[in-house]
């Protein structure tokens, strides 16, 4: 019975120390299978096993699609001020400031220029760890200057969504950014810039009536969710059960409102051979 006197003796270590394996080692995707990170990395953050596209930010989108990842951020600084002084369960300045702290974002979107496959390219690509990827007044801003920058530079423009929507916080100044951004978009259309836009999950509200639907070419990831509104919203206005699916990116396809579906391994080649077909570049034969 000598071993239940060993409390005393010093056997301090706290349960968090005992963990045998550290932790972001493996990932489990939510039909259940389990990746190993690196391995998850490598493979463009898409399980291997069963081709579930891991939602991703800015971050690794800017990885995948330029050389290197070397790029120039534009605009990094811009941040969303509080004219309607809102407040819901806590101040809208305040969740601004926990948003910036938790994912060392400024907002919800970062915009940037670099090579992808040797070839100047503008990306805007939002990022829905921030406050759900809501489209407020610095989403707004930030893309119509990224599309100034292609404009002036005569670089084609790409936008990855990623969105629950307009901003709640920021009410109608939010909704002004649909035809601030349609705006912009026009602009490139008039002066024979080509406009991508890549659709992921979730990609809802807002965005979905505005730049994400306005791409010369609108791409889709496999199994992203893309609507206006959700499927419960959807269902209780209209009374009627829904198709199975369809508000995926599979079904926009078949009803035509995506040009192709692009897995993320295949993205940045898929891109560049759009590019180089519209802009008569020389295309890549491997």
């Amino acid at each position: 019975m000598a071993w239940f006197k060993r409390e005393k003796k010093g056997i301090t270590t706290p349960t968090e120390a005992k963990k045998d394996t550290p932790k972001g080692l493996w990932y489990k995707s939510p039909t259940g299978k389990i990746i190993d990170s690196e391995q998850l990395k490598n493979n463009f953050y898409v399980s291997p096993e069963n081709g579930y596209h891991v939602k991703i930010g800015s971050k690794e989108y800017f990885e995948i699609l330029f050389d290197n990842n070397e790029f120039e951020e534009l605009n990094p600084n811009i941040t969303s001020k509080d004219p309607l002084k809102f407040t819901d369960t806590k101040k809208y300045t305040d969740r601004l400031e926990a948003a910036q702290a938790k994912t060392g974002l400024k907002d919800a979107i970062r915009t940037a220029v670099g090579k992808s496959n040797g070839h100047d390219l503008v990306v805007a690509c939002m990022d829905f760890s921030f406050i759900g990827g809501s489209m407020g007044s610095v989403v707004g801003e930030k893309i119509a200057r990224a599309a100034d920058h292609s404009l002036k530079n005569k670089i084609p423009f790409m936008i990855i969504s990623k969105s629950g929507g307009a901003r709640m916080m920021e009410a109608a100044l939010s909704l002004m950014q649909l035809a601030k951004t349609s705006a912009k978009l026009a602009q490139l259309a008039d002066a024979g810039i080509p406009y991508l836009s890549l659709c992921t999950d979730p990609t809802t509200g807002g965005t979905t009536a505005s730049f994400a639907m306005l791409g010369d070419i609108n791409m889709g990831e496999p199994g992203a969710l893309i609507a206006f509104a959700g499927p419960r919203v959807v269902r209780d206005t209209t009374g009627k059960e829904l198709p199975e699916g369809f508000q995926t990116a599979e079904f926009l396809l078949e009803k035509g409102f995506l040009d192709f579906i692009v897995p993320r391994p295949q993205l940045k080649k898929k891109v560049n051979q759009y590019l180089d077909l519209i802009l008569n570049r020389e295309m890549e034969t491997a």
